[in-house]
Order: structure tokens, then sequence, then C-alpha cells
């Protein structure tokens, strides 16, 4: 049996709480990373190649940071050019977030189906490509 993913709600880049549950219906890739961690930023890049082939066909992306400040977390955003969902759990591994997702590298990502159900954890773009292949 597939787990169902846990809620998020956190703020948004703009300050607004930013829910999972908004993207029901939608395949979503929620994904744990940090402005300070190399291979996160890395991932960003790859993402960013993936996102715009596959985002108006039912997928999106929901971003977690586990950063500390709001500025350098912006700072990634912007150099990374990232232009799908992003929400801040301060507090890093010790928030109340990454505790509940059990948390313990970056970056760490989960697939959830359309109705919210975990059926990949850390999909590799490979895998990830043929899940969305599958939409």
């Amino acid at each position: 049996m597939q787990q169902q993913a846990f809620e998020i709600a956190l703020p948004g880049i703009e300050g607004d709480t930013v829910r999972l549950s908004s993207l029901k219906g939608k395949v979503v890739l929620v994904d744990f990373w940090a402005s300070w961690c190399g291979p996160c930023r890395v991932s960003n890049k790859a993402l960013n190649k993936i996102y715009p082939r596959y985002k108006n066909k039912g997928f999106e992306i929901f971003a977690v940071s586990l950063d500390d400040t709001e500025r350098s977390w912006a700072k990634a955003i912007l150099k990374d050019k990232i232009n799908w969902p992003q929400v801040i759990s301060k507090g890093g591994w010790y928030s109340a977030t990454a505790q509940q997702w059990e948390i313990e590298k970056l970056p760490a990502s989960y697939l959830l189906d359309n109705s919210g159900k975990i059926i990949a954890i850390d999909p590799d773009l490979k895998e990830l490509e043929t899940y969305l292949k599958k939409l």
C-alpha cells in the first residue's frame, strides 16, 4: 500500500502560506533542498530542464527549503532560475516538516501521484521522466 503524503503548509517566497494539498490532482515532486547544499543546486538545474516539458501536463514541483534565512533562500531561487512553488521550513533538520518527513540528507525528494500518495522516493532524473511520460 502506498502511503499518503503528509500535508505541508509553510510560508512561500511572498510570505503567504502555500499548501501541498493545493496541488492535489497533479503528479508532484516534493523536493527538499537548501541554498547551502551543492548537490541540491545541481539538482535544481536538472529539474529546470524537465519542468517546462511537463508542467502543463499535470506535473508540479513543490520545493521545501531547509534554509534558516529567507535571504539566502531567495538568492538561490533567483540564481537557479526556479519558477515552481517554493516554501521555507526554518529550523533545518529540526523543523517540524523535516522531522515529520524524516529528512536525513539533502537533496531528498518524494514523487506523489495525483491523489497525493507517495509512489517513489528520491527518483533520479531518468526514473522521474519515466513516471512523467506515463502521465
